[in-house]
């Protein structure tokens, strides 16, 4: 440290303090204690000249003070007076006007809590600069409850050595950083503000000060890495002394004490023979970093709520936006790597997240007599991707069955995070939801050991609530005999949203675009879309052949039917300048399914205006599944084995085990015509009966084989028998129901044919969520539904679960007579309901029963 660089207490501190010194010295264990109050007097600060001053705890005024002079008292006097007459007036105006006394509580409150809000934000910065300021040495000595990274962690090393480096760097490194915010992520801020009518945002000063970035451990990955790169992890902690101004609607304000603090991955890749021996460095936090700062100027004197709340969470995402995953910031370091190697999207896997439901969550709304229930909705949170489910009113047990995919980058120290929040209506872009409860992050890195993860997790942050979620991986791979497999899962799952298939997309440049105006060049930027997904490059100044380097990733349903759509727009005059279509089946047929760096002629353009790109597609294909960790995998093995069984003996064996159960016998409606629908059933369950081939392969089997519709008996108990397919998928953790037909209700007066229809209920509890019923068919004893119904349950619960099966007519209610013509109860454990294949079967109905 020079001679001239502002000194710090502390900063040569390097034996304990004598108590007995005269001196005063004031420690940092005290501040750095969060949940204590304000101290009364606060950590020295330095001054601009380098002096240290001790500030009282308001923060405002200094030990040494100028003594007010005559017209600062008037001033002052004037103003105390003006305030008294202002809160007199106000409560003479409200009791003048007679309103609600809640007119003058609730801004009372309101700004009450705002002011304590900003005390503990500000004491929060201060702890943190002071820290800054400091040697890792004293911070230890001075906060042993906050210790670095590598003190936690044996794995992660000390790097005091590189604090020193960058402190010297970052007068330069500031110049990078100020250039990046400007240029990368003011333009970004004001389009997400214009979204809500607040325009005219833009920066007009950036100082991010003198203190730099502190890292508190760095850890080297030395396993499962490639071996032509270099992976590791910084603490990074940056508590600076900013003074940033920016303009909003022609209003100013400001931003100062930005913080942030996450873990930062810088990958140095690929490695080369020549100087510096790494090509490049791709450098991103692996999930969202804790970012505060405090709004000064006009802005926050302003905030009516809720601006501040907006402008917080619109900067916070734009930074993900720019330096999350699967955001990158990648940086060059020789010429003989390519733009394409270094800054093209390689995604490694599809995770596939399917949010089933939750139960016994918190109740948060208050209702007039006393607590009311919740408005429960899920966040994930992959890196910067983020996914919510729908809102479900008034319910602390949703069921939301809620699916989404997230493109994994890199499996190593990544993670997925679940936050369950209760919706409150309020302002747009005021957060005012209450939360339910966190989940602890998932490693991605077990979910693709495991293959596939299906489990219940409790609620942390929270007095009671389970979430029952599944997450499973999907590899990529670049055979395209694969794409069938793969859609035929997806059309399995009857998820429309779901993928077969990953393009990566690079934009290089453009060469000879088209004036937009007279006589001068355009402003471009490029927008790339896949149906709903859309990608948009940044926009450059005044330039025909702009310089993009850009890369994109869209998840594509079917490649067979979806192209990748381009077009250029100049910013000024939104005019289309270019446009290209590129139909995805074509780069099936291409080598690996993929183009590197190729010219393509541009649409509605000059003559020579080309596009200069590269496109990867790769084709998912489901991990391998951990069979003896995973009890969900076994009990389909088991199902499918057991199905084996029952191929060879689907008549006899299968039915006559069922006959005191009330599923009807096999020689009665089959007796002609048996041999045929073995033949018919056998291929379907030996197909199921592989436990080692992929859910795709089996799609075929989910065919629904009814039975005969020759039937000479109305059953055993006479009143007639009910066709039913039920089938459980696993994956999907649904219990499909299908309701074919019946025959042979019994006609008791020629004159009253009935109005049959078929009410289904799952027992224990015959909630009224459980209730499905069929169509009424008029004057029919044979009726035909075909009717399919979905719950959504889980495996455990299906095994203790009946399925209640009612058919009634509609006449009977004005009769006087029960209208309930038969019914049966059909246990669900029965392990040919989770095969490939499901039950399918001719049921006898059976004399009403009382409910339990």
């Amino acid at each position: 440290c020079s001679d001239n660089s502002p000194t710090v207490p502390l900063a040569d501190f390097v034996d304990p303090p004598n108590p007995g010194e005269d001196e005063p010295f004031v420690p940092l264990a005290e501040p750095l204690k969060m949940s204590e109050p304000a101290a009364a007097v606060a950590p020295a600060t330095p001054t601009a000249n380098g002096t240290p001053t001790d500030q009282t705890a308001s923060g405002n005024n200094t030990v040494a003070t100028k003594p007010g002079s005559d017209e600062d008292s008037i001033f002052s006097i004037l103003y105390t007076v003006g305030k008294k007459v202002a809160i007199v007036g106000s409560i003479y105006l409200v009791g003048y006007m007679g309103w609600s006394v809640a007119w003058l509580i609730a801004p009372v409150i309101l700004s009450v809590a705002r002011d304590q809000l900003g005390k503990t934000s500000e004491k929060k910065r201060d702890i943190a600069k002071a820290s800054a300021l400091a040697s890792e040495k004293d911070v230890i000595l001075a906060r042993i409850d906050e210790l670095p990274a590598w003190v936690y962690f044996p794995d992660v090393e000390r790097c005091e050595w590189l604090n020193k480096i960058l402190k010297q760097v970052w007068p330069n490194a500031n110049h990078f950083a100020r250039t990046l915010v400007k240029e990368t992520i003011e333009p970004n801020v004001a389009l997400a503000l214009a979204n809500y009518k607040l325009n005219g945002f833009r920066f007009d000063r950036i100082i991010l000060g003198t203190i730099p970035p502190r890292i508190g451990g760095v850890k080297i990955y030395d396993k499962n890495v490639d071996r032509n790169e270099i992976i590791m992890d910084l603490d990074l902690f940056y508590a600076s002394d900013c003074d940033i101004n920016f303009y909003l609607h022609g209003v100013k304000g400001g931003i100062k004490d930005f913080q942030i603090h996450g873990w930062v991955r810088v990958v140095m890749k690929p490695l080369i023979r020549s100087m510096p021996l790494v090509g490049g460095l791709q450098i991103f936090f692996l999930n969202n970093p804790n970012i505060d700062f405090n709004l000064v100027g006009v802005i926050d004197f302003m905030d009516m709520p809720g601006l501040s709340d907006l402008l917080r969470r619109i900067i916070v995402e734009q930074i993900g936006n720019v330096m999350v995953l699967p955001n990158k910031l990648p940086i060059s370091l020789s010429e003989e790597v390519s733009a394409v190697s270094l800054k093209m999207p390689e995604p490694e896997g599809i995770l596939r997240i399917h949010v089933v439901e939750a139960k016994d969550l918190m109740k948060k709304d208050i209702s007039v007599l006393g607590k009311g229930k919740s408005d429960p909705y899920a966040i994930i949170n992959v890196g910067a991707q983020e996914f919510r489910t729908q809102t479900i009113d008034n319910n602390v047990n949703p069921k939301w069955d809620y699916w989404c995919e997230a493109c994994i980058f890199t499996t190593i120290g990544h993670y997925i995070g679940f936050s369950l929040w209760d919706y409150d209506q309020t302002m747009p872009g005021v957060q005012s939801d209450d939360v339910l409860g966190r989940l602890a992050s998932i490693d991605i890195a077990s979910v693709i050991k495991k293959g596939v993860v299906d489990t219940w997790l409790t609620l942390e942050e929270a007095k009671h609530g389970m979430v029952h979620v599944r997450l499973q991986w999907y590899k990529l791979t670049a055979n395209p005999n694969d794409l069938q497999s793969i859609l035929l899962e997806t059309q399995l799952l009857r998820v429309t949203s779901m993928s077969s298939a990953v393009l990566s997309v690079f934009i290089d440049s453009a060469r000879h675009l088209k004036q937009a105006r007279h006589n001068s060049k355009p402003d471009p930027y490029l927008v790339c879309s896949v149906n709903k997904q859309k990608q948009q490059t940044a926009m450059i100044m005044r330039d025909d052949s702009p310089v993009w380097e850009q890369g994109f990733t869209f998840l594509v349903s079917n490649p067979d039917n979806e192209s990748l759509n381009i077009k250029i727009f100049d910013q000024k005059t939104e005019k289309d300048i270019g446009q290209y279509t590129y139909p995805l089946v074509t780069l099936l047929k291409q080598f690996n399914m993929e183009v590197i760096q190729q010219p393509f002629q541009l649409q509605k353009s000059g003559p020579e205006s080309k596009l200069y790109m590269s496109l990867s597609l790769r084709i998912l294909q489901p991990g391998e599944i951990e069979k003896e960790s995973d009890g969900l995998e076994q009990v389909a093995a088991l199902t499918r084995s057991t199905s084996v069984k029952a191929a060879e003996v689907v008549a006899p064996t299968l039915k006559d085990s069922q006959a005191s159960g009330k599923r009807l016998s096999a020689e009665s409606p089959i007796s002609e015509e048996g041999p045929a629908v073995v033949a018919k059933i056998s291929p379907v369950l030996s197909a199921s009966a592989s436990s080692e081939k992929p859910i795709s392969e089996l799609a075929s089997s989910v065919l629904t084989h009814r039975f005969p519709d020759a039937t000479n008996s109305p059953g055993e108990h006479g009143l007639g028998r009910i066709q039913l397919s039920i089938r459980y998928s696993n994956q999907r953790q649904k219990l499909d129901v299908t309701i074919h037909k019946i025959m042979k209700i019994p006609l008791r007066d020629p004159s009253n044919i009935p109005d049959p229809y078929v009410k289904l209920y799952l027992l224990p509890g015959r909630s009224k969520e459980s209730k499905r019923k069929t169509g009424v068919i008029k004057d029919n004893c044979n009726p035909v539904y075909d009717a399919s119904f979905e719950y959504l349950i889980s495996i455990g619960e299906l095994r203790q679960t009946q399925l209640e099966v009612t058919v009634c007519t509609q006449k009977g209610f004005l009769s006087g007579v029960s209208p309930i013509i038969g019914m049966l109860k059909i246990p669900l454990d029965d392990v040919e309901i989770t095969t490939q294949a499901g039950l399918n079967s001719w049921f006898d109905l059976q004399p009403e029963m009382r409910h339990d």
